[in-house]
This record gives C-alpha cells, structure tokens and sequence, in this order.
C-alpha cells in the first residue's frame, strides 16, 4: 500500500466525470487498498478516485473506522428526507460549509470481486454517499454550499 497524493479544490480531475470500471485488476485492487491508506491518514470518512488522480468509478467509504465499503460503478436508486449540516472534503482541506442532503440513500454498486451491492446509508453514511459520488461526475460539495466556505475551527470540537 503507498500513501497517494489527494488532488485539490482547483485540480483539473476533479472536474470530469469518471469512466466506469470494467473488469478488476490488481492495478485497481491496489489502487482502492492505496485510497482506504490515505483516506486513513488523512483522517477521511470516504475518498474517490478522482480525488487521487484516477479518474474511475471508485469510492471507497468508513464512516466508523470499522465498516470499510468499496464502491464500484455506484449509482444512488433511492433517496428521501433532508438533512443539513457542515461537509467537508480531502480536497479542500481544513475548510468546511454547510450542505443539505437527503437524510436516507440506497446505493446499488460492485465490490471489490465485481459482485453486486446494495447499500443503505443514513445521516453521516448518506452524506458520504451522496458526496464521494458527486466527485465521480466532477462536483464539488462547493456547488451546494448556501453560507459560504469557512475555517474549520478544531477547537470548537474539542
């Protein structure tokens, strides 16, 4: 596994779309064990290719430290309520806005062996979803930010 470097906010990637992935390599499978690797190190709940330069239809998600998921060609199929709150993003780092997002998702992708998955997520798993997948169409959760970006304040949290 290596560390890779996270693309940031003004990076060319992370404005296109993703192509989707065909079969599983160990290219691939070394690229996803690298993402969850960095995803890690920077303290992430979800990371997507782009993120990281590649520009396929992977997303790899923890929301617990516990649970890691690799999404293959996601597609969201089922969304319903709303929920508000701050986002941030690897690759806008230490800023923060607040984004309304559905509050339940299902999302319907591929594992890691290509076998079909179906996920239910809500609150902060909703959120990930909902965000690693705008990455792979080239979005920002800046596009849907009403109040501006801000500083994350660390202390505040403490």
């Amino acid at each position: 596994m290596a560390l890779r470097t996270v693309r940031v906010q003004g990076d060319p990637v992370l404005g296109k779309r993703c192509r989707e992935v065909r079969e599983m390599t160990p290219r691939l499978r070394e690229l996803v064990e690298d993402m969850f690797e960095t995803m890690y190190t920077n303290q992430g709940v979800g990371l997507a290719a782009p993120q990281v330069g590649i520009l396929k239809r992977i997303v790899v998600i923890d929301c617990t430290g516990e649970d890691p998921m690799v999404l293959i060609n996601p597609v969201i199929t089922e969304q319903s309520g709303e929920q508000t709150g701050d986002e941030g993003c690897l690759s806008l780092p230490g800023k923060v806005g607040t984004v309304t997002r559905p509050q339940k998702v299902t999302v319907e992708a591929l594992d890691l062996d290509m076998n079909p998955v179906r996920y239910e997520g809500e609150d902060l798993l909703a959120r990930a979803f909902c965000h690693e997948l705008d990455h792979l169409d080239g979005h920002m959760y800046t596009e849907l930010v009403k109040d501006g970006i801000r500083d994350v304040n660390y202390e505040e949290e403490e």
